[in-house]
């Protein structure tokens, strides 16, 4: 398909009328360099969706509970060897307080996340679910994302949807879509070593669905995929959705190579990210959300987000050490983030992590 501008209009069209475009087509529009063009039919689709005057945030804290990691990610900066001096798992106390700090700012939620730690076993992480359950009944935990998982079947030796029951009887509550990366072999391949592969990723999420659960999905993109590859992906989490309906939100995010192996690679900006973002908001035309990521974009691309196919301004996240380690830090409190969303002309609203309004 040549890309002329009458062609890339007519396949904006087709999407804005909630028609599904082929990976083909997905290709063409990233492939086009008219930002303006496909920002608005973006949020054309995004005020189909999400009539309401309203744009959402959430009040979280990610809580990396151990930065132990048996895989080798070139993108990371946090991880650290098993054996490595600088390696910790953090004490109950501590989990237990950093909980109490969040409710005290009004969220309802963590963010808990680790590295693949070779020795815990299935049993550590139950308890402490049931743990952080009995002490704060009424907050979700969104937690363990699918490397983690997979990586749990392995120590335990257990099948996918035991381990997932276990969790899940334990207290889990929901499933971050973290370690997606881009969902094509290829690419994880040459950016990682020893974590899971795009099918487990993808089966991880198909059998918590199945259990009844509900997770979110992301990407990181910028670095050493393709176009098609990015599309590719996007291809991937729309199969799984048709099949379960378990994704609640997409978030994409530039890859940030400060202080990791890959920091040769020049950073996407802000163009390649509001222009991806809103081709993933017309091609998933089965996801309710899409998420901004003003984490790693700052609070004006942030916001602008809300323009280019995002209906919310993801997290305050009171902490989050991930992202930071590659030296991107953007913080922004509660009032910027209503204000981000007011200043674009809608109502902001609270939601929690399915997206229900809170207060």
């Amino acid at each position: 398909m040549s890309n002329s501008s009458s062609e890339i209009s007519y396949l904006l069209d087709k999407a804005v009328a909630g028609e599904r475009l082929t990976p083909e087509e997905g290709l063409a529009i990233l492939q086009s360099h008219d930002l303006t063009a496909i920002g608005a039919a973006a949020n054309r689709v995004t005020e189909r969706l999400h009539p309401e005057p309203f744009r959402t945030y959430n009040i979280d804290r990610n809580i990396n509970y151990t930065n132990a990691c048996t895989a080798v990610c070139d993108f990371c900066a946090f991880y650290r060897p098993p054996n490595h001096p600088d390696v910790y798992v953090l004490p109950m106390e501590v989990l237990l307080k950093k909980i109490e700090e969040t409710v005290a700012l009004g969220g309802d939620q963590i963010l808990l996340q680790g590295g693949l730690h070779p020795k815990l076993p299935l049993e550590w992480y139950e308890d402490m679910l049931r743990t952080l359950r009995s002490h704060y009944p009424n907050v979700n935990i969104h937690g363990f994302s699918p490397p983690e998982i997979y990586h749990f079947t392995k120590i335990s030796k257990l099948p996918l949807r035991t381990v997932l029951e276990r969790l899940q009887d334990a207290g889990l509550g929901s499933l971050p879509g973290g370690g997606g990366e881009i969902l094509v072999d290829r690419v994880r391949k040459s950016i990682t070593r020893g974590k899971v592969l795009t099918d487990d990723w993808l089966e991880v999420m198909r059998v918590w669905h199945a259990l009844g659960g509900k997770s979110s999905a992301t990407m990181m993109f910028g670095h050493v995929e393709t176009l098609a590859e990015r599309i590719e992906h996007l291809e991937r989490l729309r199969q799984v959705q048709d099949e379960t309906g378990g994704f609640t939100a997409f978030i994409c995010w530039t890859f940030q190579p400060d202080h990791t192996d890959m920091s040769h690679i020049p950073p996407a900006g802000a163009f390649e990210y509001l222009k991806t973002q809103a081709v993933s908001r017309l091609y998933l035309d089965n996801f309710p959300n899409i998420q901004s990521s003003w984490v790693t974009q700052g609070e004006r691309i942030g916001q602008l987000a809300l323009l280019f196919g995002a209906n919310d301004m993801g997290s305050l996240m009171i902490e989050e050490n991930v992202v930071s380690q590659a030296g991107t830090v953007h913080h922004l409190t509660v009032d910027t983030i209503r204000r981000c969303i007011e200043n674009v002309g809608y109502i902001p609203r609270q939601r929690n992590v399915f997206y229900e309004y809170i207060h």
